[in-house]
């Protein structure tokens, strides 16, 4: 980080950011300062003729002062540099200097990147970034002059998913290319983050070598511990005890400092009193390290010291370019046997398995890992993320996207720092792996003390959106966390809601036939019950038939024992009668829980692995499991849609608008009619007029104006939230109506000072409606649809979703409102044009995710009728825009 006392005027802070390279470290991108001069001096010593050459077209063996005075004194806005840094050695320089006189806002774009780090994505993402506030900045074009020898920087542009045109003139090749951010170019910046980022967790889960620092002889420590826990977990490679008091522990030789080791290490443990944490970081930094995980406590979780500490912490791995897992962590897990790390306070690695865990919690970690050993569910890996300074659930998503050990996930988030990337890596992964969450809340109190997080303003509905769009399954507890594993893990996906129910006991099927209605299952077949002392071959056989019956998605068995057959002769048969089909089977058998011996194929699968029908305690557990299971199959398989692109947005246009509102209130304000008007239009919006009136006379001139028939009505907030106050008078078709209309409200309203009135000119009967998006502190923008009226306000019938939106999510978003029915034709009613609906919420949801400026915009009413949707009324209020957590270019949270 730059110190704050050698910053310019206007330094541009915000443009700092952490950033995860090709092969797994991080880097420091930073906008340039004067103060760089003796640095970027030293940069170009360190690089290559060719390189130099290939920079300046030239052999300049140093940067003349004038010249370095000119890259290092820049404005950030028509000139524009950035630098990479790892410790304090820039790797990268990126820069751009507006054209004056080109065809259109038009910049000169040049990049220089270290010999040393070439390769490793550094000028990716210099590119990411300058784009990014090239665009905020009007820039609309790069263009550069590059020799035919430069092959690598002409396919950086290229593999960015710009369109580049080339022109060879002189010798040079000029190349150019639109900014604009298109799928292409953001489907290549997504898919660099992911590859990082998972490359950078596989170094944490995957060390060669591990170092324990605090691994004291007291065995009641937490160092002696974790070290006791590493070795006799039987990990698979190197390690060393690091105690500045011992020569030696647990039998292996002790070191003072991890710098004195003398051989590469990936992973440094540490279990040091917080104060000591940081000089313990610096000597991994000195050894090279690439990864840290931090048991200690005593950080952000204790107050406004351990903040700082905290601060100081990852300010000090990030600057050395590690990663760092914790403060306050439980600790992590591989039990891949060619691993086999045990780097947390479990006493034992649980079995080997496919279900990858994550918590932020040590207490839940405990409680997770304990309850998926009593079920015999294995583990592939496990974190605790602690106080998740920096490696956070985000950051193992990506890995296990990758990861072949892991088919399941499940998450126990009691916080979420940046839910915008979480949405979009959770869908990713969810496309082909199970995703489990435990989120009891979003509110401040579900906030631990150490997790820095914006505190949402946006309604509950809305983080289950965010869930529900990324095909997330969410559960209340470690109970139904693993009651959904055991089945996800070990039973194919069902191919619909239609169930089978075969049992020995009326009493039980009824039960569980009841359960399925509640949740939405449909009982196709059955319930089946033999009788209560039939053998296990007519327990087979009726499963046999429900199996076989193509009405049938899924089967659900319900077993209490008999006194005449043995549980297992039955448990055997239902197994191996499972194994036959590819339709998912849940048990209950009484005594029964997880995955048992008795419930499991006697042969293995293709893969290797046997068939297991998951056992539940109660019938309710195992169709709650079932109906998260269904849910998910049907997300899997159904269209997601394709990113809405509205045609006709003038995105120029309107970010002039609010920069100028802005440049003269600069805390924000409402909009104009006129503004509102000029800001929607640049979004293909258009908003019917009104005339706002204070007199009779003043009504019947807008109504001429207009043309009948015309509707007066109060603009009065009063009036509007108030279903038994009527402020509006409809089908005024002449001046006489429009004048008595006019006397009557005012007579009535007026003591109420309700008396705001405007005219309109008469619209279609249709259904009204609400459209609306919000800035939100932690989601950033959230779009919002409901059927308009005083019923929907009381019952909350409400629906949300977060851009950006494919045509899918803004067709769920409409239909998913309770009160949906109204648009379809109610009782008769003409159904609305839903086209017309779908595409106003599109350009909304795109206006709010380019803009987050837009503290709140409301469209209401919204009249959606047989012919199309007109926007009657709106509002919008602009405010300084926040930091978004993620937004266009690819930075680590800080």
């Amino acid at each position: 980080m730059t110190d704050a006392r050698e910053l310019p005027e206007g330094y541009p802070s915000e443009w700092e950011a952490d950033v995860v390279l090709r092969d797994g470290s991080v880097a420091h991108v930073r906008p340039i300062t004067p103060s760089d001069a003796d640095a970027i001096q030293a940069f170009h010593a360190r690089q290559s003729a060719e390189s130099v050459y290939l920079r300046f077209f030239a052999p300049i063996k140093r940067i003349s002062d004038r010249d370095l005075e000119r890259f290092t004194h820049v404005d950030y806005v028509a000139r524009v540099a950035l630098i990479t840094t790892v410790g304090e050695e820039i790797i990268g320089i990126a820069r751009y200097d507006r054209l004056e006189g080109a065809s259109g806002p038009t910049a000169e774009v040049a990049f220089n990147i270290a010999d040393s780090y070439q390769g490793r994505g550094v000028g990716s993402v210099l590119l990411e970034h300058l784009a990014t506030i090239g665009s905020d900045h009007g820039v609309r074009r790069f263009v550069a002059d590059v020799l035919p020898q430069n092959r690598r920087m002409i396919g950086v542009f290229e593999d960015a998913g710009f369109e580049v045109t080339h022109q060879f003139d002189d010798g040079v090749i000029a190349v150019s290319f639109d900014i604009e951010p298109t799928a292409r170019s953001q489907a290549v910046m997504l898919s660099r983050e992911h590859r990082a980022e998972s490359v950078s967790v596989r170094a944490v889960l995957h060390p060669s070598s591990v170092a324990v620092v605090g691994a004291s002889r007291r065995t009641n420590s937490i160092g002696h511990r974790l070290l006791q826990n590493v070795v006799e977990g039987g990990f698979t490679g190197t390690v060393h005890p690091v105690n500045p008091e011992a020569s030696e522990v647990l039998g292996r030789r002790a070191v003072a400092r991890v710098s004195d080791i003398g051989e590469p290490v990936d992973l440094a443990v540490i279990a040091v009193p917080a104060p000591a944490v940081v000089d313990v970081v610096r000597d991994c930094a000195r050894a090279g390290v690439k990864a840290v995980l931090v048991a200690s406590a005593g950080f952000a979780e204790t107050g406004p010291d351990g903040a700082a500490l905290q601060d100081a912490l990852l300010r000090t791995a990030r600057t050395s370019g590690m990663r760092v897992v914790g403060p306050n962590s439980f600790g992590i897990i591989n039990a891949d046997p060619d691993v086999r790390l045990n780097a947390s306070l479990a006493p034992a690695i649980p079995a080997p398995g496919t279900l990858g865990l994550f918590s932020q919690s040590g207490a839940l970690g405990i409680a997770v890992l304990e309850s998926a050993s009593r079920r015999g569910l294995g583990i592939s890996a496990f974190v605790s993320a602690g106080n998740r300074v920096d490696i956070s659930g985000n950051d193992i998503m990506q890995y296990w996207i990758d990861d072949d050990g892991t088919d399941v996930v499940g998450l126990y988030l009691e916080s979420m720092g940046n839910p915008r990337k979480f949405s979009r890596i959770a869908r990713h992964l969810a496309a082909g792996k199970p995703v489990i969450v435990i989120k009891s809340g979003i509110s401040a109190y579900g906030v631990p003390p150490g997790h820095r997080v914006r505190l949402t303003r946006a309604r509950p509905g809305a983080f289950d959106a965010m869930l529900r769009q990324s095909g997330v399954i969410r559960v209340e507890n470690v109970h139904q966390l693993l009651d959904v594993g055991q089945l996800l893990l070990h039973q194919p996906l069902p191919g619909g809601p239609r169930v089978a129910i075969v049992g020995n006991s009326d009493a039980l099927g009824a039960l569980t036939a009841d359960s399925c209605l509640s949740w939405g299952l449909e009982v196709a077949h059955g319930p089946v019950s033999i009788p209560s002392g039939g053998s296990a071959e007519e327990f087979r056989a009726a499963l046999a038939t429900a199996f076989d019956d193509p009405e049938v998605d899924s089967v659900i068995a319900c077993f209490v024992p008999p006194l005449m057959t043995a549980d297992e002769e039955v448990a055997s048969a239902l197994a191996e009668e499972a194994a036959k089909h590819d339709k998912p089977c849940v048990a209950t058998f009484l005594g029964m829980r997880g995955v048992t011996e008795a419930l499991s194929a006697a042969s293995p699968d293709p893969r290797g692995r046997r068939s297991v029908v998951p056992a539940y305690t109660m019938p309710e557990d195992g169709v709650r499991a079932l109906v998260a299971a269904t849910r998910y199959g049907e997300w899997r398989v159904r269209d997601h849609g394709q990113r809405v692109s509205p045609d006709g947005i003038d995105r120029a246009r309107a970010r002039a608008l609010v920069h100028e509102v802005l440049a003269g209130s600069p805390d924000g304000r409402q909009l104009r009619p006129d503004e509102v008007t000029e800001l929607l239009a640049a979004y293909g919006v258009a908003v019917w007029p009104t005339v706002s009136v204070a007199a009779a006379d003043d009504a019947v001139r807008a109504a001429d104006g207009l043309g009948y028939p015309v509707v007066l009505k109060s603009v009065s907030p009063l009036v509007r939230h108030q279903g038994g106050l009527t402020g509006v008078r409809v089908d005024l078709s002449n001046a006489e109506a429009v004048r008595t209309a006019y006397a009557a409200l005012d007579a009535r309203l007026a003591p109420l000072h309700a008396n705001r009135f405007v005219v309109q000119r008469q619209a279609t009967l249709g259904v009204p409606c609400v459209i609306g998006t919000a800035e939100d502190p932690l989601f950033g923008p959230v779009v919002s649809f409901s059927v308009g009226g005083p019923p929907t306000e009381l019952l909350d019938d409400v629906a949300h979703r977060i851009p950006p939106l494919t045509d899918v999510d803004v067709a769920d978003l409409v239909g998913s409102v309770r009160a949906a029915p109204l648009l379809h034709g109610h009782r008769g009613a003409a159904p609305v044009d839903l086209a017309a609906l779908h595409e106003l919420v599109a350009r909304l949801s795109v206006l709010a995710d380019d803009l987050p400026e837009v503290a709140s915009l409301e469209l209401n009413p919204v009249n959606a009728h047989e012919q199309g949707a007109d926007v009657l009324g709106a509002e919008v209020a602009l405010a300084p825009a926040p930091v978004r957590t993620d937004t266009g270019r690819r930075a680590l949270t800080s």
